[in-house]
């Protein structure tokens, strides 16, 4: 059974980066006749391939997935938009009978995805390039601190180096006179439409950042670093909302002479740290979140997947 009432089941696995949700998604799909959606915010560029930890040719050939490499480098591509094209991806898989597994780490995605989108105002480019230019002058912190003036809940929520969420909040107060998590609260994200069962993986955390520090290193063997430069030559600025994702940010420093190599990619593993932490603390305020150990666990984890779809 894939409906329940008027809503669409559909599986989610989240949690912090490199907890294995990628490789437990395909595990779980091929058990249950499922179709990936991603809910990662970089995998969605064309490109960006090694830095996103995009899955292999080899990988989707097993399992179908959606909403990998639909737009380019230099696109503004934001939640509402994945809301849209995530929403009709799962409406195609279901009236082919499959189930829509949805998988990612990109916490805002899955809230607007299953949530609803707050009434917040249109962009107004003009606002975010003085915002930009603003931080670019003054620094991260200095920006935030405007955010902490005029909206202090959305700022203890957003980390002063995430600078599009911090332009945007104060760019929703600066249009608007509302503070964005008045507006959030108003709305309560309440446009549920989907029955979600939703699985979240956790990990000892000195193992976690082990994993990180592995990947990293992997993906520098993989060619990271060719990567970043082809999209530089390829005319994509470091500036780019894409380019300003983990790993990317860094080698551009790097490439740009502003730090040596080694410094790079402790940067990279440092940072990624750093996300997984705020991922954790994102997706550890949701109750609906049946925590496993995915290493320890899959058997567990399966059964309590095929008694939701049956």
């Amino acid at each position: 059974m894939k409906v329940s009432g008027d809503k669409i089941k559909l599986l989610v696995i989240v949690g912090p980066t490199a907890s294995g949700k990628s490789d437990l998604a395909v595990r779980l799909a091929e058990r249950i006749g499922g179709e990936i959606v991603n809910a990662d915010s970089v995998q969605v560029y064309r490109g960006l391939d090694i830095g996103a930890a995009k899955p292999t040719t080899e990988v989707q050939e097993r399992v179908p997935h959606h909403l990998i490499d639909i737009v380019d480098p230099d696109e503004d591509f934001t939640a509402s938009d994945y809301c849209r094209v995530a929403a009709s991806a799962i409406t195609d898989i279901h009236a082919r009978g499959r189930i829509p597994v949805v998988v990612g780490g990109t916490g805002l995605y899955i809230k607007t995805l299953l949530q609803g989108l707050i009434d917040s105002p249109s962009g107004d480019e003009s606002i975010r390039q003085e915002l930009r230019q603003f931080a670019s002058l003054h620094g991260n912190e200095a920006l935030h601190h405007r955010l902490v003036e005029v909206d202090p809940v959305a700022a203890a929520e957003i980390h002063p180096n995430n600078l599009v969420r911090v332009v945007r909040a104060l760019e929703v107060f600066l249009i608007s006179g509302q503070p964005l998590s008045a507006l959030q609260k108003d709305h309560s994200f309440g446009g549920n439409h989907y029955a979600p069962l939703k699985i979240g993986l956790s990990m000892d955390r000195a193992m976690l950042y082990r994993r990180i520090d592995e990947r990293v290193d992997a993906m520098l063997a993989a060619g990271l670093e060719e990567e970043v430069r082809r999209l530089l030559a390829a005319g994509c600025s470091p500036e780019l909302k894409s380019m300003r994702s983990l790993g990317y940010k860094e080698m551009c420093a790097y490439l740009a002479g502003e730090c040596p190599l080694n410094e790079a990619i402790e940067l990279i593993k440092r940072d990624t740290r750093h996300y997984a932490k705020r991922q954790l603390t994102w997706f550890k305020k949701d109750p609906g979140i049946k925590w496993f150990e995915y290493s320890t666990n899959f058997v567990s984890i399966c059964n309590h997947v095929i008694e939701f779809f049956c």
